[in-house]
């Protein structure tokens, strides 16, 4: 069932923006009137509805940050932000939409210029990681420099280090946690910006991110956890295979292992084929890959998958999706997890698999459409997934 508009990808990614209503990220009224003017399936009507709604609010933006006017400012330039991510979603892929580029680089100018008036404005870094860098925000929960809990945020395929502040980081400082969000490669400005792909060893990714969160008085060293969504959910349990100053690793809707949860949607007897089989049926198969990569909705998550992974083709995707997995890995996790999903979502379904198999203490939640909870992520229940998840954090927290 869909709630704005017919096409299933176009509302769950309205429903997506509509969602962070609740933590200054959007409107109701602006997301509605935007929906109703995108009439069919189109990604350059998407990308200039969005676009157009998000250029009219930066503007009452403006007006009020020349006025004087902080908080009006503030919230205009928040759902701005929200609006122009929103614009650039359906043109990723390669070769890089110069639109994309212009939106998410208004996405992160709104952002800024919103957060600059937070009563705690963040640290807008630059975390050294290898011969690059990574792009991250640190927001304080507290004006004292005293340690408290702190909660690094992990993204997915195709969000960005501003998304996660309205995503996760507004539920978790008004619970008095830190807050240090980031692009890691493949992410955000990583891959829109600069051309750095995913990598599998995200626990080589998060070092520097925690020797910076170890840096700070802020931080209790003994109370750091990680949280990722989507494909975060996978990136971060990956994360704290390796990296065991974290204490505690919040999973959400994450798939277990990659390559079977993609592959597992090919006929039998293409999967048995990939990726290196019978070259007649591999033939066939990239054909039909290629085919539905061209499909505007249908087409939009492998075109997407293929760019972030700096690959050239489906067929290679599904190659370099074997190195992420979770399968195997389970016994090098050290802290307790919290594991989650919702009913119905095939992107996470293996997360009971991989909540079965892991040694360490974990709460597994599967949330649902009696709870008033659909879609991946929770979409339409983020705040009852704030409020499981950061629970039994504090309780993590409180025994240590």
């Amino acid at each position: 069932m869909t709630l704005l508009l017919a096409d299933e990808l176009f509302d769950a990614q309205a429903i997506r923006a509509l969602a962070y209503t609740t933590s200054g990220g959007a409107e109701l009224g602006e997301c509605i009137d935007t929906t109703s003017r995108i009439t069919k399936t189109d990604a350059t009507l998407w990308y200039d509805e969005w676009l157009a709604t998000a250029h009219r609010v930066r503007a009452v933006g403006d007006g009020a940050a020349s006025a004087g006017n902080a908080v009006s400012a503030r919230g205009a330039y928040f759902r701005a932000s929200t609006y122009y991510r929103t614009a650039g979603l359906m043109l990723m892929g390669a070769p890089l939409d110069d639109r994309l580029v212009t939106s998410h680089a208004a996405s992160v100018e709104t952002f800024c210029a919103g957060a600059a008036l937070l009563d705690l404005p963040p640290d807008v870094l630059e975390l050294p990681f290898g011969e690059t860098t990574l792009p991250a925000y640190f927001y304080r929960a507290s004006p004292d420099d005293g340690p408290r809990p702190t909660v690094i945020l992990v993204d997915g395929y195709d969000g960005t280090a501003e998304e996660l502040y309205f995503a996760n980081g507004a539920a978790a400082l008004a619970r008095g946690y830190n807050v240090l969000a980031f692009d890691g490669p493949g992410q955000g400005s990583m891959i829109i910006d600069r051309g750095i792909p995913f990598r599998p060893d995200w626990e080589t990714v998060i070092v520097p991110v925690v020797d910076y969160a170890l840096s700070r008085p802020e931080v209790d060293p003994a109370r750091i956890a990680v949280l990722g969504w989507s494909f975060g959910g996978y990136l971060a349990p990956r994360a704290v295979t390796g990296e065991h100053r974290i204490a505690a690793c919040i999973s959400d809707s994450g798939p277990y292992d990659l390559y079977a949860n993609i592959s597992s949607r090919l006929p039998d007897m293409l999967e048995r084929q990939v990726p290196d089989g019978n070259r007649l049926a591999l033939t066939v198969l990239d054909r039909a890959l290629e085919a539905r990569m061209k499909k505007v909705s249908g087409g939009w998550a492998l075109r997407r998958c293929v760019w972030v992974h700096g690959v050239h083709d489906p067929l290679e995707y599904f190659e370099v999706a074997r190195d992420y997995s979770l399968n195997g890995l389970e016994h090098l996790i050290e802290c307790p997890l919290f594991i989650c999903r919702t009913d119905g979502d095939d992107i996470s379904e293996a997360q009971a698999d991989f909540a079965a198999a892991v040694t360490v203490p974990h709460e597994y939640v599967v949330f649902s459409a009696d709870e008033g909870v659909t879609g991946h992520c929770e979409m339409t229940g983020r705040a009852l997934f704030h409020q499981r998840a950061f629970d039994w954090l504090e309780g993590v927290f409180a025994d240590l």
